[in-house]
């Protein structure tokens, strides 16, 4: 089955702290349906050094998971995010606006996770 949202998708997020927020999908973890988005949902480790990286200590701020079903695929065309319709079969399978009708465009640069 064809997913609505690929690694390296430009989202937005529709709801929660970060509603309004756009970044790039970095991490899907499908058994939780679960996504990284880049820039959004930032939390922060504190991190205890150790012999292996020694420079390591401190505190990192990163983005953590948060549900898929809370973001939905941007489309620069339309200026906003969009529901998704699926078109075409097979191989051909395609991801479009649903109301527009514009084709998203894939910038998948590895697995879909």
């Amino acid at each position: 089955m064809a997913s609505r949202i690929l690694l390296n998708d430009e989202v937005v997020v529709i709801s929660g702290k970060d509603r309004g927020k756009r970044g790039r999908v970095l991490r899907i973890i499908n058994k939780q349906n679960k996504i990284v988005v880049e820039g959004v949902n930032i939390i922060t480790r504190h991190l205890k050094r150790n012999p292996q990286n020694p420079s390591a200590g401190g505190r990192v701020q990163r983005p953590a998971a948060f549900p898929a079903c809370k973001v939905m695929p941007w489309s620069e065309k339309d200026g906003k995010g969009v529901r998704i319709a699926f078109g075409g079969s097979g191989r051909e399978k395609a991801r479009a606006a649903r109301k527009s009708g514009n084709a998203l465009e894939n910038k998948r640069g590895g697995r879909r996770g």
